[in-house]
């Protein structure tokens, strides 16, 4: 069974487990979405991706701790909703204002636009991707977008 494990680096060489998933929990496409999420947040404190690694059959991501995760505008729980993302400005000062939300019917509708530079977002339009994350507290991925700049 493949198993996805998150630690947290402590510093000096000290990981420390954190969150562990099983392939029979969340599925294998789960598994590949949130390895391309460069952020995590769970019970209120954002992590930083800093290594995403495997041994055999287990997926490992290292993490940062980077501090209290910073709430954003019209923030909605989506637990037992199903799976959905929400595009928001990457800037603090607009409290990381919502720009869409959108529900995919699975992980590999996510994927699709996780490994994105530039996603094109219904009744918007094209925009660059800055960071991703997925918000645990809340159950669901967060892209970061920016107008894209025109030469």
């Amino acid at each position: 069974m493949k198993r996805l494990i998150y630690y947290v680096d402590k510093g000096n060489g000290h990981y420390e487990p954190f969150y562990e998933y099983t392939e029979t929990n969340v599925g294998i496409d789960e598994f590949y979405a949130r390895q391309l999420c460069t952020y995590f947040i769970m019970r209120g404190t954002q992590y930083e991706l800093v290594s995403n690694e495997m041994e055999e059959d287990v997926e490992v991501l290292v993490l940062k701790e980077m501090g209290r995760n910073l709430s954003g505008e019209d923030e909605k729980n989506f637990r037992e909703r199903g799976i959905h993302i929400e595009f928001r400005s990457p800037n603090e000062r607009e409290n990381y204002r919502l720009l869409s939300r959108i529900p995919c019917d699975t992980h590999f509708e996510v994927i699709r636009y996780l490994l994105k530079n530039v996603v094109d977002i219904p009744s918007i339009g094209q925009m660059l991707v800055t960071s991703t994350e997925i918000d645990e507290d809340r159950g669901v991925y967060v892209m970061y977008v920016t107008e894209m700049k025109v030469s």
